[in-house]
Formats: C-alpha cells, structure tokens, sequence
C-alpha cells in the first residue's frame, strides 16, 4: 500500500492541523508538524514495508533496546557451522563484505535517512493531494535504499560461490526451461546435506528481467501444456507461480542488460556471465530454513525539519537503523542467459 493511495481523512480537526503547519510563528508551525509527522508514521512504516521487494526475501525483525544484532550459525545448520560463508553490509555504501565466523555473525546496523520540504503556504491551504504526493517521495526514498542494499548483498553472496548455472543450448538472453531445470539440480546439489535432510535447500524463487519472463510466456506447446500456458498469460506482472512445482519466477526492472543490479554485479563486484550470455538471473532458497536476515535497530520514523524555516518552508525526515544479513551463502545461486 502506498502512501499516495492512502485516503486522508479531511476532517476539521486534520485541517486545522495541516493549516497550523503553514502558520507564520515558528512555534506554531513546528508543534502542528511534529503532531502531524506522529499521525504519518505508523502510515509510513506500513508502506515502506508493502512497498519493499525485500519483505518476502528476508526475514525482518525490530531488535530490543540494547539488544546485539547477533546470529547465532548453529540454528542454521547445527554440526557445519566452519562450513558457513556469510555475508553483510558493513556500513552505509560499503560493498558488502565476507564473513567466517565460527559460532555466530554480527550483523552491523547503519541509519538510512530521507527528507524533503514544501512552501508552508502549501500546507495554510490544506493541499492532501500536494501532501500524500510528499510522503511517497519520502518512501520511495527509504524503499530504494533497502532494496539495493539486499540484493546487492544477494549478488555478492553469489558471487563469492563460484557457481554460474547456464544453458549452453539456449541462444544468448533466452530463458531456457532447461536453465530452470539445471538452476534447482544445482541448488540441490550443492546446498549441503543429503535425501534425509531436514530443511534441507531448495531452490524457490529465481529473479529475472521482464524480458526473461514474457520469454517464458512465449514458450511453444512442446515445453508448456496448454493449461499452463493460460495460467501464465492471466498472471499478472511481477510474480510467476504454479508453472514449475514449489518455484516462485519474480520479474524485477532491476534486472537485465544495462540494469542497475547487473551493472552492480560487473562493475562494482568485478564479476562476469558466461561468455555467450548477456543476462544475469539470480535464484534462492527461501523456504523455512533460509539464512537471509534484516535486523532493525529502529524502525521506520518521521520527525519535523525546520532547516529552511527562513524561507517558509517546512520539511519532514524520515530515518531508519537496519542492517542486512546473508548468514550461509549457500542460499543463494547465481545464473545467465
């Protein structure tokens, strides 16, 4: 749910309020703003949340007061704890960094802050539509940020394995049934324990371009059943489930040649697709027993900025404490196209 969408109830009493935000006393105008950024945060956390493309990829927690944001590795898989390779963000724009631990990975936490500002007359005359507009900005903002920083831990938690799954038979940028075969054998094969594992990893969701996945949408009738085929048109956009047993196919405009994750990948962490691919696809266990974690050291909250109350404006800040975790590489593989 996005913020723009939420319904502002223009009651008397919220009029006011907003009015007294654009009202010419200092005093005045900062007191109504902190009441109403009290009024907006609960509506905020909610949205950056909804919002998010992480909330279904890692496991989100508030960590208490005075609380270490520290993972213990034998919940993971208790006995292999020296096999584990973790990964985490060390700081705000750091590269995400390797870590070997022997019992347990400290995950750092780092601020994440967004603001913006409006003409106080803006808020005397009681614009909802001006002001909801303002706090998409402000999650957009937030949202972004989370986004990149998980899924630029993912590409380096991948990369670090060493493991590119291709189809040598597909032409280059098609998605092949076959990579998806080979994607989830890998996954299997390499993701630790043996048949009579519990929990033990499977490959869950894969990640693509949209142009992977309207690929999959025009496969012939010799790789897709008829009632496949239907199923897959009357989807919707971004999500693919039900096509392949247990397997969720997520499309992200990240993705793809020239995109902004691809770019990361070979750019930032140096790294490479097989020479006659051109698409980076990334696949991942999600199931119960997945190691991909987001402690929040303080969740998402909005305060009053009265830094160009000199030139009638007032402003609102967002602020947020997370870190981002990958506590067994093995959850994640890395694939092209």
């Amino acid at each position: 749910m996005s913020l723009y969408k939420l319904n502002f109830t223009a009651d008397e009493d919220m009029i006011r309020l907003l009015q007294s935000v654009g009202d010419p006393s200092k005093e005045t105008a900062l007191a109504a703003s902190r009441e109403f950024a009290q009024a907006l945060q609960e509506p905020l956390r909610q949205a950056v949340l909804d919002g998010s493309i992480v909330g279904g990829v890692f496991d989100t927690m508030v960590l208490q007061p005075g609380s270490a944001p520290e993972f213990s590795l034998d919940l993971v898989t208790p006995g292999l704890e020296d096999e584990h390779v973790a990964y985490t963000i060390p700081s705000h724009g750091r590269l995400p960094q390797k870590l070997v631990e022997a019992t347990y990975v400290m995950i750092p936490t780092f601020e994440v802050g967004s603001t913006i500002h409006i003409k106080q007359k803006i808020a005397r005359d009681a614009r909802w539509d001006v002001m909801s507009r303002m706090m998409q900005v402000i999650e957009a903002g937030v949202v972004k940020k989370m986004n990149d920083d998980a899924f630029h831990a993912l590409l380096a938690a991948g990369l670090d394995r060493n493991i590119l799954v291709y189809d040598s038979d597909a032409a280059a940028g098609y998605l092949s049934k076959r990579l998806i075969s080979l994607l989830k054998v890998t996954m299997r094969r390499n993701g630790g324990g043996n048949s009579t594992s519990l929990n033990r990893r499977k490959l869950t969701h894969v990640f693509v371009s949209p142009e992977a996945m309207e690929d999959m949408r025009n496969w012939g009738l010799d790789q897709l059943a008829d009632v496949d085929r239907a199923r897959m048109f009357a989807a919707p956009d971004g999500s693919l489930n039900g096509v392949f047993p247990g397997l969720s196919l997520v499309d992200l405009d990240e993705l793809g040649v020239g995109q902004v994750y691809q770019t990361y990948f070979t750019s930032d962490l140096a790294g490479s697709l097989q020479a006659s691919d051109v698409e980076l696809v990334i696949g991942a266990n999600l199931g119960p027993n997945k190691s991909l974690v987001m402690p929040f050291r303080e969740n998402v909250s909005i305060d009053p900025d009265d830094s160009f109350m000199h030139e009638r404006k007032i402003g609102w800040k967002a602020y947020t404490e997370y870190g981002v975790g990958i506590l067994d590489n093995r959850d994640v593989l890395l694939g092209s196209m």
